[in-house]
C-alpha cells in the first residue's frame, strides 16, 4: 500500500441519533496507533461518564503489515456494537481512524438486530461528516541552492506543484521535496531550466506525507 485516506487531524466529528428513546452519540477522529486510539476512547468516557455504554472500534496503518483492527462491545451483547462499527469503518476505506458510540439507554430494548443496525448506522451517518486527507508514500529528493537564489527557486518549485517538506539553512539552502515515484527526471529537467544547469537533485530516501487537499 502506497497511499490511503484518513481523517483530517483536529477536533473529532460528533453526531447524535435517537432510536426508541436511546441516545447514540458518535465521535470519530484520527488515531495513528494503539496509544492514540485508547486516549480517544478514554476521553469519550471522561466526557460522558454517566452513559451506559462506550462502544468503540478503530483501525490504523502499520508499515509492511496488515492494518491493526480492534473493537469493543463494552457491555452490549457480543457482536452487536463494536463489530458492526468496525465493519463500517473498514468499508469507508480509511485507516488511522477511531470511533466511539456513547449510548444512553432509553428504557426500550432494541434486540440484537436493532443494536447492530443502531451502532452501524450511527457510525455510517457520522462518517459522512468526516473530512478526509490522503496520506501517500513519496520519494524524497534534496536540492541545494545558494542563498541568493533559494527564495525564488523555492517559489518556482512550489508554483509547479512540488511539495517542499523541509528547508534547512547552512552554507547553502537545502530543500527536501516529496515526489511521486519516478519523478526525479522531470524535476531535474525543471531545475536545469530554472538554474541554467547549476542545480540538480539527490535522492534522500522516502517518507509518508499528507497531500494537500484540492
Amino acid at each position: 500500500m502506497d497511499s490511503y485516506e484518513r481523517p483530517v487531524e483536529g477536533a473529532p466529528v460528533e453526531h447524535e441519533i435517537e432510536i426508541k428513546r436511546s441516545r447514540f452519540i458518535t465521535l470519530i477522529g484520527r488515531a495513528r496507533d494503539e496509544a492514540e486510539a485508547r486516549e480517544f476512547i478514554d476521553a469519550a468516557r471522561a466526557r460522558f461518564p454517566d452513559a451506559r455504554h462506550h462502544c468503540s472500534a478503530y483501525l490504523y496503518h502499520v508499515d509492511a503489515a496488515n492494518p491493526v483492527e480492534r473493537s469493543s462491545d463494552d457491555g452490549e451483547p457480543s457482536g452487536t456494537a463494536g463489530r458492526p462499527m468496525l465493519d463500517v469503518l473498514r468499508g469507508s476505506g480509511m485507516l488511522d481512524i477511531v470511533a466511539v458510540v456513547v449510548r444512553y439507554f432509553g428504557g426500550v430494548k432494541l434486540g440484537a438486530g436493532g443494536l447492530v443496525h443502531a451502532y452501524g448506522g450511527a457510525v455510517s451517518e457520522t462518517l459522512e461528516k468526516v473530512p478526509r486527507v490522503t496520506r501517500a508514500l513519496r520519494e524524497l529528493y534534496s536540492v541545494d541552492a545558494d542563498h541568493g537564489v533559494a527564495g525564488r527557486l523555492e517559489a518556482e518549485l512550489r508554483g509547479r506543484g512540488y511539495a517542499v517538506v523541509d528547508t534547512s539553512y547552512g552554507a547553502q539552502v537545502t530543500f527536501t521535496l516529496a515526489l511521486e515515484p519516478g519523478g526525479q527526471e522531470t524535476l531535474d529537467a525543471e531545475l536545469a531550466a530554472l538554474t541554467q544547469g547549476a542545480v540538480a537533485s539527490k535522492a534522500a530516501g522516502e517518507r509518508w506525507v499528507e497531500l494537500d487537499r484540492a
